[in-house]
């Protein structure tokens, strides 16, 4: 893997240095429950990478408000939706100025209504150029919005290609076992 052009994933790379150039949203918000949600926004920005508390806490009022939740940063986790949740999860990896985010299946623990909105946010983040490398199964936003699309199968990659390639011709029977299988799903 690599990120501006340095082997990321070579053991002589100091693992605490790649982690600090990349955010990563988790499947279950990983939200503090006895922070704030200003204050889960401030926290990396302020430990991690040694920037000052009032600078942190500006930098994530401008996230909030950017992602719809500025009048909510004073409450805490339990006070929000799903969809809310995981959006102060995105602006909290996004107020360390991440090089990447990584997004681990970001949609699985929200329920339908909520799956568009936080899918809304992910859409604006990479009409803005960032770069994401998420694992979902949402097949049709993957594509939609991805570049390049990877089929798992035991945990190994086994068909990488453009989105139209990978959904509409598969050469893999992993992958088109898959694709057969979520066609039936719609059509009951």
């Amino acid at each position: 893997m690599l990120i501006d052009g340095e082997v990321v994933t070579d053991p002589e790379v100091e693992p605490v240095a790649v982690r600090r150039r990349l955010g990563l949203v988790f499947q279950a918000y990983n939200l503090f429950p006895h922070l704030s949600v200003l204050d889960n926004v401030a926290l990396a920005p302020v430990r991690a990478h040694g920037i000052g508390r009032d600078a942190a806490r500006e930098r994530g009022r401008e996230l909030l408000a950017r992602f719809g939740l500025r009048d909510r940063e004073d409450d805490y986790p339990d006070r929000l939706s799903g969809g809310q949740q995981q959006r102060v999860a995105l602006v909290r990896a996004l107020a360390t100025e991440p090089r990447a985010l990584l997004l681990d299946e970001i949609t699985s623990a929200l329920d339908p209504e909520l799956v568009g909105e936080v899918l809304a946010v992910v859409r604006d983040l990479k009409a803005g150029g960032m770069t994401m490398l998420i694992a979902t199964h949402e097949m049709g936003f993957a594509r939609e919005v991805a570049d390049s699309v990877c089929f798992l199968h035991d945990g190994q990659i086994v068909e990488r290609g453009a989105p139209a390639d990978i959904f509409t011709a598969p050469e893999q029977p992993e992958t088109q076992r898959f694709l057969a299988r979520l066609l039936e799903a719609r059509r009951l």
